[in-house]
């Protein structure tokens, strides 16, 4: 633990950052699960979950808490999972 009063702080802004990144990036995690998920259902229950997700993305990857070409891949392979399935399907 730090004795300097600036350093002190330092590492509770660090905790309390981390603590918030963690939840954002389960909040991420979650919404990628459920579009997985809505996958199984109908196409427009898909459509709107794929909808979410890449505004998620978007979103983390605007913040900061992901690289923009993390983003950028998921949201490409998210897309085409999406339409293979419902192409197939119909």
């Amino acid at each position: 633990m730090p004795n300097i009063k600036s350093a002190i702080k330092r590492v509770e802004l660090g905790k309390a950052r981390m603590l918030k990144n963690a939840a954002a990036k389960s909040t991420l995690r979650t919404t990628i699960r459920r579009f997985e998920e809505a996958i199984s259902t109908d196409s427009e229950t898909a459509a709107l979950a794929l909808k979410k997700a890449t505004r998620a993305l978007d979103k983390a990857s605007s913040k900061g808490l992901i690289h923009k070409n993390l983003a950028a891949r998921k949201k490409s392979r998210l897309t085409k999972r999406f339409h293979n399935h419902f192409s197939k399907v119909s």
